[in-house]
């Protein structure tokens, strides 16, 4: 592995892990309060466009991290409008 893979899979790695924490607690608590429906429907959308370009070129450490981050952000997502609506 050279210098760009390693840093590229370190940046990967830790902006995916990111989203365990407040995936982990939202389901935890069910407080989707803090959380911006406009902000992760976008993000989500974001995140499955990096996954499209990562398919598209075969750029492995962007596929992977981003199929992560996007099962992460659904899954957030969802809560974010199950538990909402739960709520009113």
């Amino acid at each position: 592995m050279n210098l760009t893979d390693l840093i590229g899979t370190l940046a990967a790695l830790l902006t995916t892990l990111s989203f365990v924490p407040q995936a982990w607690h939202t389901f935890q608590t069910k407080d989707v309060s803090g959380i911006s429906l406009g902000m992760y429907s976008a993000f989500t959308l974001g995140v499955a466009l990096w996954l499209a370009y990562g398919l598209m070129l075969q750029a492995w450490p962007v596929v992977i991290a981003n199929a992560v981050t996007l099962a992460l952000a659904l899954g957030i997502l969802a809560m974010k409008l199950i538990y909402q609506r739960a709520r009113n």
